[in-house]
């Protein structure tokens, strides 16, 4: 683990180079006794699965509960012996992943909660699905031999567009998700009402309410 520190493993978001996911990818897979497991959804069983769902933690909930199940699945390979996963709490709900888990997950202890990334395994699992993203996302470029900027920006709608343009309509849930705002205005198709932000008060530790 002091290796990993060492070396710069944290929460991928706050890893800007693809080149450094990579490296670190390959530490922490290539460590003595770690054993790793990804679950990728491609865009186009995302796109299936959220027309059927209509709920992204729901997704993720089964994502999550796939890779603790395929681990458990390992444990052989494990010594100690696996007794908890860890995961970051994204849903509101913590019996939203509970509920998902499957028959080897109920085996360990579930213990989700906010920020779990400042938990250096917790950090290396986004790492290591950070890395897998950008090798699907590469892969994509290729096939359709066209640039596919990330996040939601200026640049993002044009390529759309221009995806459109290039390759159809039919083939844009292979590349985007189709709920997202950027692929229904790169169809011309109205966007959902926005909704209002408002700040929550909360208690602190005198008693007092902060925004």
């Amino acid at each position: 683990m002091n290796a990993w520190k060492d070396a710069g493993v944290r929460d991928c978001k706050n890893i800007s180079s693809d080149k450094k996911i990579k490296e670190l990818a390959e530490l922490i897979r290539e460590t003595p006794g770690c054993v790793t497991t990804v679950v990728p959804i491609g865009n186009e069983a995302y796109n299936r699965l959220y027309a059927k769902v209509k709920s992204v933690n729901t997704l993720l909930a089964w994502g999550h509960a796939r890779v603790i199940e395929n681990l458990m699945g390992q444990r052989h390979r494990m010594n100690p012996p696996p007794v908890r996963a860890i995961s970051d709490q994204f849903a509101a709900n913590k019996e939203t992943v509970a509920k998902a888990l499957m028959s080897m997950g109920r085996e360990i202890e579930l213990v989700q909660k906010h920020r779990a990334e400042e938990d250096l395994a917790v950090a290396a699992a986004s790492i290591l699905a950070r890395h897998q993203f950008v090798i699907r996302l590469a892969g994509l470029e290729r096939q359709f031999e066209i640039k596919l900027p990330r996040g939601a920006s200026a640049a993002v709608d044009a390529a759309a567009k221009e995806f459109i343009a290039r390759r159809g309509v039919a083939n844009l849930p292979k590349v985007a998700k189709m709920h997202f705002r950027t692929a229904l205005r790169a169809q011309g198709l109205p966007e959902p009402p926005k909704k209002e932000w408002r700040a929550i008060s909360l208690p602190t530790a005198s008693g007092k309410k902060q925004k």
